[in-house]
């Protein structure tokens, strides 16, 4: 982990701020996007000298570029690209309008695509690398209504990701894709989802945000190509999926319906 440099996008809270912390404590050298200026600059002001932050909108493809070019120019090399930015919403499907659908894929989807893109012609060049995408259970089994597009667009982002690494596979055996799926964790993520929501640190079963970030720099150190940060929703895809009417099992969720 010593001097890799690692570029992390929605760095200014939550799993992203912790895992820059982690990362930084480990001897990497950080670089954290996110668009809070304020925010992003206390986290690197925390690290200290080996961490650099760059104000962005990773929604946008031309920034992605320039946080590449940022760490490039700052550190000479890149080694990792952890695609943390997203954002949850609080709206039943039935409810959906336009603009709700366009920000979940633009915030939650394509922010992860420009990030791989952005980061990819590195990799090659040098012939490894590894892009991290951090997901969510709720890509996997959709369990509320409330988070319906969010879900969707999550769900997207692990199909990209089986994708990018059966891409990479026999030309760039080096050069990782790794997909992260949290459970609830205790961060502003119901509060700050569009519509707003339930404060996810409320829920009593969340799961503490530095156990994330150190499952999350336990896989950089040792790449596989999914993550799931409790055992058991590994266990709970595993009897979803082989359920003969999954219907029956989505009658038993309970999850806040706001």
């Amino acid at each position: 982990m010593k001097d890799k440099v690692i570029v992390i996008t929605g760095a200014s809270s939550g799993i992203g701020a912790a895992l820059a912390t982690t990362l930084a404590e480990r001897g990497a050298r950080i670089v954290i996007a996110a668009r809070r200026e304020p925010e992003l600059t206390a986290v690197a002001t925390r690290i200290g000298a080996n961490a650099h932050a760059v104000i962005a909108d990773v929604s946008l493809r031309a920034d992605n570029d320039r946080i590449r070019d940022a760490a490039l120019a700052k550190f000479g090399r890149l080694d990792v690209w952890v695609a943390n930015a997203g954002r949850g919403i609080t709206r039943a499907p039935s409810q959906l309008t336009d603009d709700d659908i366009d920000e979940m894929m633009t915030t939650n989807f394509k922010s992860v695509l420009y990030g791989f893109q952005a980061a990819l012609p590195t990799f090659k060049t040098q012939k490894s690398g590894h892009i991290i995408a951090v997901s969510s259970m709720l890509g996997r089994i959709s369990f509320t209504p409330i988070r319906s597009a969010y879900s969707a667009a999550k769900a997207a982002v692990n199909s990209l990701m089986s994708s990018i690494r059966q891409e990479l596979r026999t030309e760039f055996p080096d050069i990782h894709a790794s997909t992260v799926l949290p459970g609830v964790v205790a961060t502003d993520f119901g509060t700050a989802a569009l519509h707003g929501g339930p404060d996810s640190r409320a829920f009593p079963n969340a799961q503490p945000v530095a156990e994330v970030a150190t499952q999350i720099a336990d896989l950089i150190a040792s790449p596989r190509a999914e993550l799931y940060t409790r055992p058991e929703m590994r266990e709970t895809a595993a009897r979803f999926y082989a359920a003969d009417d999954v219907g029956a099992i989505e009658a038993g969720f309970a999850m806040p319906r706001r």
